[in-house]
């Protein structure tokens, strides 16, 4: 597995001064965890959303912090509503020897023949499990291959998933992570119009009886 490196400096400038820091293209983050004070960081705001880009919450990043170097996980990533480019990020800095908790995600792969063949839905019920292992164990997804997925009412559970040794899952062996269900009936304009105009109608009598009772 290729190491996922940002580069990172102490920051100072704290408050409603960050916001010239981003302008200036950089992000800036904070670090804590294991053996670690909270420390505020900056980083290269390019160098660092590409290598986010690629990472999943359960991946692990190294933090390059002014030459000492820091195993984290993200914790918590901000984003600009409107343009989608990072304001700052948490990092977890974690033991290498000391197992953790974390979720790990669920990727769905292949094509569920209930989909072709009896108008099926796929239904992903989990798109996350969590997880107990160290560090640098810890799988970046699962994928789940949904071609064994054949009528309406199969399903895949937690108990399916290939999982190494070294990993252990905390849901619910018996939780759906997939199913395929029947596709929800048609429903034509005029059934559609009556559902629309049924309750107005009720409501109108309701105001006629009281009228009546006043």
């Amino acid at each position: 597995m290729e190491k996922l490196v940002i580069q990172a400096t102490r920051r100072t400038v704290t408050g409603k001064k960050v916001g010239a820091l981003r302008r200036d293209g950089k992000l800036p983050g904070i670090i804590y965890g294991y053996q670690t004070e909270s420390t505020p960081i900056l980083m290269e705001l390019r160098d660092a959303s590409r290598v986010l880009a690629h990472a999943s919450s359960s991946q692990l990043i190294t933090i390059n912090l002014d030459g000492k170097e820091f195993a984290t996980l993200v914790r918590e990533k901000q984003r600009d509503f409107i343009k989608g480019t990072l304001l700052h990020v948490d990092f977890q800095v974690v033991s290498l020897t000391e197992k953790i908790r974390t979720n790990v995600g669920i990727e769905l792969s292949g094509v569920s023949p209930a989909v072709k063949d009896y108008n099926g839905v796929i239904v992903q019920e989990l798109d996350v499990v969590e997880v107990e292992a160290l560090p640098q164990e810890l799988p970046d997804k699962f994928v789940v291959d949904i071609s064994g997925l054949l009528k309406i009412g199969d399903a895949i559970y937690v108990r399916d998933l290939s999982v190494p040794a070294s990993v252990e899952i905390l849901n619910d062996p018996n939780d759906v992570i997939v199913i395929v269900t029947g596709a929800a009936p048609e429903i034509s304009e005029e059934e559609l119009a009556e559902e629309i105009s049924e309750p107005e109608v009720i409501e109108r009598g309701k105001k006629e009886e009281e009228e009546i009772e006043d």
